[in-house]
């Protein structure tokens, strides 16, 4: 019975003893793939939206009154400046023209009359053949005579003026739009509106808006030495269609006003537009080049995450490789980095990949983030892509 009661018992430890399994080793530490942070010179740009505009525009007008007798132009054509565009039924002003010219012939052969007897009068008046108040008389007839001429003349060219303006020339170099007029329309130099348009495309305008508090932060960069700037601003331009246009523009000014319902300013930049494919009124996204920043941090946005109050955040991996949390300041994005002033300090090494489930002072296997390496077959989950090879080869 004794021997039972033993066996019993014996039989219960052994059951008992394979019931426990071995404590599980601890988990390896989790791997992260990191950046040095570094300053670097980078380039400043901005992209806002725009409307294209035309380098000069001309109303085409007419200055004198009559019938359109013929248009001389295509629409849609090059015009020249000088260049003939509309014919206006001249009749009226050559007769206004050639009685301009009788009259200046009749105030000539009057001045030779009066020259004539006053000269005779000054010789008269010595030997006191004539009072002295008809030699005056004389002398101011002659005087009339000769401004009569100069009045004539005057009256010629201006009629001489207006027959030219029978024909009207095109006042700049670009491209006529359409006809508003046709031929046998009565048109007065009085009307509001214009014949046809001229606008010159080659090259082109760009008024791009940019909030005032933009331009300001940037002048008092500039104006601090934070930010080198050399001649005039290059701008790119994205079409519509999201085509980039290819030749660059230059920026001339940005206008001394600030729209108080927008807060905005316009910028105007000049560009090429050899080929006519800018249009005036088109839309446009244009990418403003700043200036240059000498010492800039920049950091991947993939490694920025938010914390409850909305600032922005990176892990960088500290002392004994544990993970510490930074706050960052930003002022912009540049690609697909942030542009950072203060949280990070060159020589930082901020963690870009596996940082997912970190927590402050967490031990972690960094190692430097390659973003063109290819994950290695069989690399855990959370592991950098990177990671398993660079363990392989420290293998």
């Amino acid at each position: 019975m004794t021997f039972f009661r033993h066996s019993v018992v014996l039989f219960a430890l052994l059951v008992a003893a394979c019931g426990k399994e071995e404590a599980p080793p601890a988990p390896p530490p989790p791997s992260v793939g990191y950046i040095v942070i570094n300053e670097q010179p980078v380039t400043l740009t901005t992209e806002l939206p725009g409307r294209t505009s035309a380098y000069e525009t001309s109303e085409v007008r007419p200055q004198v009154n009559g019938l359109v007798e013929a248009r001389l132009f295509t629409e849609g054509d090059l015009v020249r400046k000088g260049q003939p565009l509309y014919r206006i039924d001249s009749q009226p002003y050559q007769a206004q023209v050639a009685n301009a010219r009788a009259a200046l012939a009749r105030a000539r052969a009057a001045i030779a009359s009066s020259e004539a007897l006053a000269r005779r009068y000054g010789e008269l008046v010595k030997i006191n053949a004539i009072s002295k108040q008809d030699y005056e008389n004389a002398q101011t007839t002659a005087a009339q005579a000769r401004a009569d001429v100069a009045a004539q003349q005057a009256a010629l060219r201006t009629a001489q003026i207006d027959l030219a303006r029978t024909t009207i020339r095109a006042p700049i170099t670009g491209r006529i739009g359409r006809s508003v007029y046709t031929t046998g329309a009565l048109v007065t130099a009085a009307q509001a509106d214009p014949l046809a348009t001229i606008q010159r495309l080659d090259p082109i305008y760009v008024d791009i808006q940019q909030s005032s508090a933009d331009l300001l932060k940037l002048r008092q960069q500039i104006l601090a030495g934070k930010v080198a700037r050399e001649g005039d601003a290059r701008v790119k331009l994205k079409l519509e269609d999201g085509t980039t246009y290819g030749p660059e523009g230059r920026l001339r000014f940005a206008d001394v006003t600030v729209d108080p319902t927008t807060g905005s300013q316009i910028i105007r930049a000049l560009f090429p537009n050899p080929n006519g494919l800018l249009l005036p009124g088109m839309y446009v996204r244009a990418e403003l080049v700043e200036g240059t920043q000498a010492q800039a941090m920049l950091v991947p946005q993939r490694a920025v995450s938010r914390d409850e109050r909305g600032k922005a955040t990176v892990m960088v991996v500290g002392q004994d490789n544990k993970v510490t949390p930074r706050t960052l300041e930003t002022t912009r994005t540049l690609g697909q980095n942030w542009l950072v002033t203060s949280g990070v300090k060159p020589g930082d090494r901020v963690i870009v990949e596996g940082g997912a489930n970190l927590r402050p002072d967490m031990v972690v296997t960094p190692s430097r983030y390659d973003p063109d390496a290819k994950p290695a077959a069989g690399a855990g989950r959370g592991q950098a892509p990177n990671q398993a090879t660079n363990q392989a080869q420290d293998k």
